[in-house]
């Protein structure tokens, strides 16, 4: 699977830890929106964004490995939030996930409502080399 990060001055620099795009080759990956749910008692868990967006990049690692991808494999997410102001929290722990320097691009929007009322819901796109058949 080839990965290149794409970056050109003629558009605004990240501010935060994503590149403006990634251009891979491979097998698709798409991970279903992920919150905060423990998959063992399938019960929101955290208290606030931070502590949930733990939960969810847990969740969203589980399945990429399940997949045969890591998160490495990663070229796009889509963060979800339930009140921008929970911004600089969620993305102090998606920075522990994602290496500025080779991140996903990354889109970020607040919504009115998110499933179970939590406060966070990531969605990602991998490509992971394509298996011989």
């Amino acid at each position: 699977m080839t990965r290149q990060v794409i970056r050109t001055n003629l558009a605004p620099a990240p501010v935060g830890p994503y590149n403006q795009a990634i251009t891979s080759s491979g097998r698709m990956v798409f991970v279903a929106g992920q919150i905060a749910l423990d998959p063992s008692t399938a019960k929101v868990v955290g208290e606030n964004v931070a502590q949930q967006t733990e939960q969810v990049m847990a969740n969203v690692k589980a399945i990429l490995t399940a997949a045969g991808a890591k998160l490495q494999d990663v070229v796009k997410t889509t963060v979800f939030l339930a009140d921008m102001n929970d911004f600089a929290a969620m993305n102090a722990v998606y920075a522990q996930y994602f290496d500025a320097a080779t991140a996903p691009a990354r889109a970020c929007v607040q919504v009115s409502r998110l499933p179970k009322d939590v406060l966070v819901e990531i969605e990602c796109i991998a490509a992971i080399e394509s298996s011989a058949t």
